[in-house]
């Protein structure tokens, strides 16, 4: 996403940056890539624990900068809580981030540090050495109060536990008539003798007849007005890999592709190859998704692991925590997926997160304009 920036001076910069990202970094490095004047986007990272070995991260942060199209030059901040009383924090980062810089051929057009009370530049020579006052900055002090860190937002939404219920005896009906009907042998045997099979039950399972048109029709419509049945149907699918990756491809883009990536589903368990355009999609690959579908699936699955039972959750929260990296928010995705790890250590999806986050990997669509 490109974002004109004229910041009269450094500190007006540092007033643009949580405007920039959508948030008041805390405890963090930002670079932000231009081109000539213009800047072309924004990239948080977390601050490296101490024993860190700053050139290498260095590295890796210019590696990602240099990935933008036409990047020619950065801006890096860091933001922390520690003082400047003993000089700017950070100022070691700051330096290996020029070092790294200079080796990849790209001006630094400023290295600043925002401190707990007081900020500077490492390219001014007059900067006092306990840095230059808060007040400054059109920032209140201290900077993590407003409007909101990095963090914020990646709380599961409040739901009434009446709500909650209805979902998990929606769910187990769910798994009830599947299991009757034969549909799934994970639900184990059909039960002996005639049983009465929940009639909502019945008829959303009918649905997944056409699950593709599931999706979309669930996509669309309010989270909040979700309807038990459709809920837990969803929490069913989202729980199945081969199901919740279908969902995946097909939020990413349209109704379409998620035929595609069913059929492909089948043809798969029965021994052909997977594409590898859509598998592409689940690695951070091939064309943009459409960030509007990944927002509103975000909301949905969010929805949808604060209204399920406990063992029912992994699969939303793993769905929230790709969907979220595909979005560019590593840290909401690791949150994500440590509350799905917390209750499946092995669950495969969060496990790939995970490792996407640990790696400082992310999609190849965050470093291409959209």
């Amino acid at each position: 996403m490109t974002t004109i920036v004229k910041a009269a001076d450094a500190a007006h910069f540092l007033s643009l940056l949580p405007a920039m990202l959508g948030f008041t970094p805390v405890r963090s490095l930002v670079l932000v890539p231009f081109r000539g004047s213009r800047s072309i986007g924004a990239l948080r990272l977390d601050l490296p624990r101490d024993g860190t070995d700053l050139d290498a991260f260095a590295a890796t942060c210019l590696g990602m900068v240099c990935r933008v199209p036409h990047a020619d030059a950065l801006a890096a901040a860091v933001f922390s809580d520690d003082s400047c009383a003993k000089g700017l924090p950070g100022s070691a980062l700051l330096a290996g981030i020029r070092g790294a810089a200079d080796a990849c051929g790209l001006r630094v057009t400023d290295a600043l540090s925002v401190g707990s009370d007081g900020w500077g530049s490492a390219l001014d020579p007059d900067c006092p050495r306990g840095g230059r006052p808060l007040a400054a900055l059109a920032l209140p002090a201290p900077v993590a109060t407003a409007p909101g860190d990095q963090t914020t937002g990646a709380e599961l939404p409040s739901v009434h536990p009446r709500q909650a219920e209805a979902v998990a005896a929606a769910l187990r009906a769910v798994r009830a008539a599947l299991r009757d009907l034969g549909e799934d042998e994970a639900e184990g045997p059909p039960r002996r003798g005639r049983r009465r099979i929940h009639p909502e039950a019945l008829a959303v399972v009918e649905r997944l007849d056409d699950v593709v048109a599931c999706f979309e029709q669930c996509l669309d419509a309010d989270p909040e007005a979700l309807a038990p049945f459709d809920a837990a149907l969803l929490l069913w699918c989202l729980s199945r890999p081969a199901l919740r990756d279908v969902a995946i491809v097909q939020w990413a883009a349209d109704a379409p592709r998620g035929i595609r990536a069913l059929e492909a589903q089948r043809r798969w368990e029965e021994g052909a190859e997977y594409p590898a355009d859509l598998a592409m999609t689940m690695w951070g690959d091939g064309p943009r998704p459409d960030p509007v579908r990944l927002t509103r699936a975000l909301d949905l699955t969010r929805r949808l692991a604060a209204l399920a039972p406990r063992a029912a959750r992994p699969g939303a929260l793993a769905t929230c925590a790709w969907l979220s990296w595909a979005l560019g928010r590593s840290t909401h995705a690791d949150r994500y997926a440590r509350m799905a790890a917390d209750l499946d250590p092995g669950h495969g999806l969060t496990q790939i997160v995970r490792a996407f986050v640990a790696a400082g990997h992310l999609p190849d669509w965050a470093f291409r304009a959209g």
